[in-house]
Order: structure tokens, then C-alpha cells, then sequence
């Protein structure tokens, strides 16, 4: 359904051109400024690879890529997404899918920011799609982006919103959409100081597709215009058959009598907390799986076990899990659906401590009851909407999670119904991906042509096009 601002009356006409020159005096202004700081911030970029590469050596690789320079290509037609990291990945899964359906003559290129997004995109997509990374925002960096791949429909998911790089599209003619937009009130404070600049780069997108009315008000107030709500991409996400299974292998190594509490997707200072509630939990052979959100943090989270005298067993040692083992440390990527199926209750990280919270709706359609903190706000609407249907429940502090976890575990009819409203509430809010669609459909149509598009776009922003 659309969703539009309400516009105040036209102000007089004599005064429409002045407001109008000095309003893109002052977009211009703005994006000079913001372009010059990227420029002087460039020894930063550099430092921050190489401080980030202490932990994950994989920012080490592909830097030529992160300032447009590519060795990859496609000599097919090519619809690009962008997902920054795993999360927007993920989410992507059945938009890639639909897209592969509709389109089978294009090739779909991934781009992402962080070496955990390329590597999800690897595990879910293997060599159906074209990856690499997005290059910052170097006007020099998105020409050359552009005119490598001759992009003929852009997707950004949820909030990324890169000025040069809206601007280049526009001036390609490349159709660009926001979809799956997501805008919190913090993103919304921090985004409103760029002004003009904001608005104006939310004017250049083809479509924006809003998750909920909340974000779809937050990104008119930016700007943004016939802005369309079409819901959340991420409950049209299937549990694959693969990791069912994994996660019923999983339990049984576990031990099929053991209870099993799952802290997923924990941020930094989560962790400690956690530990604390489970001393207060007391139920008899109890697992807990701790699956940190960054894997740079697996070896902090495994020296933390160590300090507390807790005894754990690392996933990446595929050992059989001893009946004396404490805690499970899941230091492993992309089988989060199998600890979802694997365990009784499952906690959402992100959300004990203001850092927002991070995906619920994965444990809601394996039908595992769930539990959230406070802090929601990146996925504000999916929790509140969870919490209503029965499927999930909040807690103020690891005391009130000691509380519910020890609850929770002890009344198997408890379990059964908040997992069964899990399912339900999973179910009742899919259908994103098909509305989406529709919207692409009409910026690109199956059957359109395309050889001549990917020139001339190459073409409008001025560099020659990559014919080899």
C-alpha cells in the first residue's frame, strides 16, 4: 500500500525559484562538504582496514574492490543488491530466489561491507551470484563501480543511504530502490543533521519500500516520497531443510534429555550477564549454547568461559559435547537455524543492552519459544508484534531472564504454545518478497531488453564501458 505524507498548501509562486536556488545552494554545499570529509578521512578508511584485519584477517583482502576497482564481471545483464553484513544477506535469500525465478537471463551481483556478509552470501548462494564488496563512497569509486558492472536495477536493503552513490545512479539512469527500508528514531536523528543533502538522496531512489508505517513516517520526514509499506523481507526466510537436520544431529549430541537454552547473536558485555543468570537458573544438566553476533569476538567470548572456571567445549572442534560440559560456544557460521532447532528457549542478543536487538523471527519460525531485553529498536515493530501474538516475552535484566529461562524450561505446555504462536505469527506476516517484486516488475520488466541499457548507462556517467 502507498504511504504518503501529508504536503502543506504550495507556498506562493513568486517565491517558489529563490527557495529553490537557495535550497540547492545549500545541497550542494552540504555535498561538497561531505565529500571533502570522506577525501581528508582516507588515511582512517586505510587505518581501520588494517585495525579490523587484527581480528578477522579477511578485511585484508579485496581492497581494491572497497575503491571500485573489480576483477570480476558478468557478460550477462546484471540486477545488483546490496547487503551490508549477514543479517541483510540472510534477509536477501528470498528476494535473490524470486529474482533468479523472474529474471533468468540477468545475473545477480551481491555487494557487501563486511567479510561475514561475502561469506554468507558464499555459503547461501555458492557460484548462483556474483559477490564483492561495495566501494565506499568516492565519487571516483561509484563511477567506477557503476560502469564495471552496468547495473540495469539497483537494490539497497534496509538503511543504506550513500549520497555519491544515490547520486550516481540517478545520473547513470540506473533505477535504484530502498527495499526493506528500516528507520529507527536514532537513525532518524542522525540522518535529519544532513538536511537537504538526505532528503535529496531519498528523492533519487526509484522506489523505497518500507518495512512498517513507523519507518515509512521516519523516511517521509527525511523526505523520501510515494513511499510504499510492504513488510519484512526476513519472514519469508525458510528454515532450510539442511539445518533442521543438522540441528536434530546437533541435540542428540547434545543429549536428548539435556534442556537446552540458546543465547544467540550475544554483543559485547551480553556475555557476562548471561553467565550471571545462569547461576540462578538451577535446572539439572543444563546446556547453554552462546553464539556470539561477530565472530572477531569468539576467542574474547572463550577466554571470558575461562576466567569464570566455566567448563565449554568450542563448536569448531566438532567434538561430541561431554556430559559435563557447561556451555556450548558456537563459534561457527551460518547454522543459526540449527542452534535455533536444537535448543528449548532461545534468547535474542542485542537486546539486554541498548545495542537494539538483532533478528527474532528466524527462532519464531522454527517454533522455539523466545525471549528479548529491552532494547528493540532496530526491529521494533517485529518484537512488539511478537511479544502480542504469545511468541515471545520480554525481560528487564538477567535476573528477570534467570527467572523466565528457568520458567520457560520447566513447563513443557508453556514451550509448546509460545512455539506454536511462533510459527503462527512467522506465517500470518509473510509475503514481502512477493510485493516487492510486483514493485520491481514495473521498473523492469521480464522481457526487457539489455544490452543497450548497460551501455548507456556506462555512457551517462561518463566513463567507457567495460566490454571485455
Amino acid at each position: 500500500m502507498n504511504w504518503r505524507p501529508n504536503r502543506k498548501a504550495a507556498t506562493k509562486a513568486h517565491c517558489v525559484p529563490l527557495s529553490r536556488m537557495r535550497e540547492r545552494a545549500g545541497v550542494r554545499a552540504t555535498s561538497w562538504i561531505y565529500t571533502s570529509v570522506l577525501y581528508l578521512l582516507l588515511p582512517y578508511v586505510i587505518f581501520h582496514l588494517l585495525w579490523r584485519a587484527r581480528r578477522q584477517p579477511e578485511y585484508l583482502y579485496h581492497w581494491g574492490e572497497r575503491f571500485g576497482r573489480y576483477a570480476t564481471r558478468s557478460m550477462r545483464p546484471v540486477i545488483w543488491l546490496h547487503t551490508v553484513s549477514v543479517g541483510e544477506t540472510r534477509a536477501a535469500a528470498p528476494l535473490v530466489k524470486a529474482l533468479q525465478a523472474s529474471y533468468p537471463a540477468h545475473q545477480i551481483l551481491l555487494t557487501h561491507m563486511t567479510p561475514t556478509g561475502r561469506e554468507t552470501g558464499e555459503q547461501l548462494f555458492g557460484n548462483d551470484v556474483l559477490r564483492c564488496y561495495l566501494p565506499y563512497d568516492y565519487p571516483f569509486a561509484v563511477r567506477h563501480f557503476l560502469a564495471h558492472f552496468r547495473p540495469q536495477l539497483g537494490l539497497l536493503l534496509e538503511t543504506e543511504i550513500w549520497p555519491n552513490l544515490v547520486g550516481a545512479c540517478h545520473d547513470a539512469k540506473v533505477p535504484l530502490c530502498l527495499v526493506n527500508a528500516r528507520l529507527s528514531q536514532k537513525s532518524l536523528r542522525r540522518y535529519a543533521r544532513f538536511g537537504g543533502l538526505v532528503q535529496t538522496c531519498l528523492r533519487q531512489f526509484a522506489a523505497v519500500a518500507a518495512q512498517t508505517r513507523e519507518d515509512a513516517r521516519r523516511l517521509a520526514e527525511l523526505g523520501a516520497q510515494d513511499i510504499e509499506v510492504m513488510g519484512n523481507l526476513k519472514f519469508d526466510i525458510t528454515p532450510p531443510d539442511t539445518a533442521l537436520a543438522l540441528g536434530h544431529s546437533l541435540r542428540q549430541g547434545f543429549g536428548p534429555t539435556r534442556k537446552v537454552f540458546l543465547a544467540a547473536s550475544t554483543r559485547e558485555g551480553e556475555e557476562e550477564r548471561i553467565l550471571d543468570a545462569l547461576l540462578k537458573i538451577d535446572v539439572p544438566d543444563l546446556l547453554t549454547v552462546i553464539v556470539p553476533r561477530h565472530p572477531q569476538r569468539f576467542d574474547a567470548v572463550a577466554q571470558l568461559l575461562e576466567r569464570r572456571g566455566i567448563r565449554y567445549q568450542r563448536r569448531s572442534a566438532q567434538l561430541a559435547v561431554s556430559a559435563e560440559t557447561q556451555v556450548l560456544l558456537g563459534d561457527s557460521m551460518g547454522e543459526m537455524f540449527a542452534y535455533y532447532a536444537a535448543c528449548d528457549v532461545a534468547f535474542i542478543g542485542g537486546s539486554l543492552l541498548p545495542y537494539g536487538g538483532q533478528n527474532l523471527i528466524e527462532a519464531c519460525s522454527v517454533g522455539k519459544p523466545t525471549i528479548l531485553g529491552m532494547h528493540t529498536f532496530n526491529f521494533a515493530d517485529a518484537a512488539e508484534l511478537a511479544v502480542e501474538a504469545g511468541a515471545a516475552l520480554r525481560v528487564a535484566d538477567e535476573f528477570e531472564l534467570a527467572r523466565e529461562v528457568r520458567k520457560l524450561l520447566l513447563d513443557p505446555e508453556l514451550r509448546l504454545r509460545m512455539g506454536q504462536a511462533g510459527l503462527e505469527f512467522s506465517r500470518q506476516h509473510q509475503g514481502a518478497t512477493g510485493r516487492v517484486m510486483a514493485l520491481l516488475q514495473r521498473l523492469l520488466p521480464s522481457s526487457h531488453a539489455s544490452g543497450d541499457v548497460g551501455r548507456a548507462s556506462a555512457r551517462n556517467i561518463g566513463l567507457k564501458p567495460d566490454l571485455h
